[in-house]
């Protein structure tokens, strides 16, 4: 599965079948896109939504994708990757784009009326994942599948902290990266260490010091 490559926290009942689209994305060393091949694509496919039917309990179709398909399913990708965004409160070039998908409603036999994918091919996929996607919202969950906030990895994760801040799929990989380049920065702008634009020198000649001795390494933003 493709979550499984960068080792996150699944997402809770039928939210994992989007979080596994936005991971099917190359990043870093987890391995290749895996909507880029044909091949690849139809093996991630029929593995995802033989897992979205055991937890939703609703049927899926055999789905055969192909080459155009492909193309569709990674614009889908980058749709979810933005309507993510955009709840996490980024600011998005443009608006997004509407799902124009239909769903069905259906009465089960307990009188709940449950929401249902309908639709051919690809068509079908959307319809379940924008429904996975309005599911969460209204149970409060939408908000916690968050992308890693490492520009090169943007692996999809579940942030289970208990006031949702985290924003590192794995603290000790793209937390600690972040935070020793974050480091590095203030020590050339404090310590001069960048050649080109020499020591930061204070009046009377003195080099600027950080309160309290040398900059110290910060710890991880806290657990996810």
């Amino acid at each position: 599965m493709a979550s499984a490559r960068h080792g996150v926290r699944e997402a809770p009942g039928g939210l994992a079948l989007v979080q596994e689209l936005l991971n099917t994305r190359a990043t870093m060393h987890y391995g290749a896109d895996l909507l880029l091949h044909p091949d690849d694509g139809q093996r991630w496919l029929t593995e995802a939504l033989a897992t979205w039917s055991r937890v939703s309990g609703l049927p899926a179709p055999t789905l055969l994708i192909s080459s155009n398909d492909m193309r569709s399913l990674r614009r889908l990708r980058t749709t979810f990757e933005n309507v993510i965004l955009a709840a996490g409160k980024e600011r998005l070039d443009g608006a997004l784009p509407p799902a124009d998908v239909p769903v069905s409603l259906v009465p089960d036999a307990d009188g709940w009326v449950r929401m249902v994918p309908t639709g051919r091919g690809t068509r079908w996929l959307a319809s379940a994942l924008w429904a996975e996607a309005l599911l969460a919202q209204q149970a409060g969950l939408w908000s916690r599948l968050k992308l890693c906030h490492n520009a090169d990895c943007r692996a999809a994760f579940f942030d289970t902290s208990r006031n949702n801040s985290g924003v590192w799929h794995d603290v000790s990989t793209c937390g600690n990266t972040a935070n020793l380049r974050a480091f590095r920065e203030r020590k050339r702008l404090l310590g001069g260490s960048d050649p080109q634009i020499g020591p930061l020198q204070l009046p009377g000649g003195g080099r600027p010091q950080l309160p309290g001795g040398p900059p110290q390494l910060p710890g991880p933003p806290g657990l996810r």
